[in-house]
């Protein structure tokens, strides 16, 4: 039983260490201004504000912060907490969206 549960929980978090490593990816285009246009909720692409670069470093930093923990093996409640946090600020942002669909943040590993 030990053995499936660590074969399972390894599985789980590779999985997840991906889906982190997208939205890392996505973040960091944002905050270099690799994508400069943002589609707001109206549907018109607008440029990228200087404060909304400096929080996709905020949300890439953070990402980068869960992958190091999951990578760790730390507590998976821990873990949940984390990616909560992180879905919340995901939410105030265009990446949560495009974000969200494109890696299924976090749902397989729940």
């Amino acid at each position: 039983m030990r053995r499936t549960f660590q074969v399972n929980t390894q599985s789980t978090r590779k999985k997840l260490l991906i889906q982190l490593e997208e939205l890392f990816d996505i973040a960091i285009n944002y905050a270099r201004g690799k994508i400069e246009r943002i589609t707001d909720e109206q549907g018109k692409e607008r440029p990228l504000t200087i404060a909304e670069r400096q929080y996709y470093t905020r949300i890439a930093t953070y990402i980068a912060q869960i992958i190091n923990n999951v990578a760790k093996g730390i507590d998976e409640r821990e873990i949940d907490n984390d990616l909560d946090q992180l879905e919340a600020m995901l939410k105030k942002t265009a990446v949560g969206e495009a974000g969200a669909e494109k890696a299924d943040l976090g749902t397989e590993s729940r």
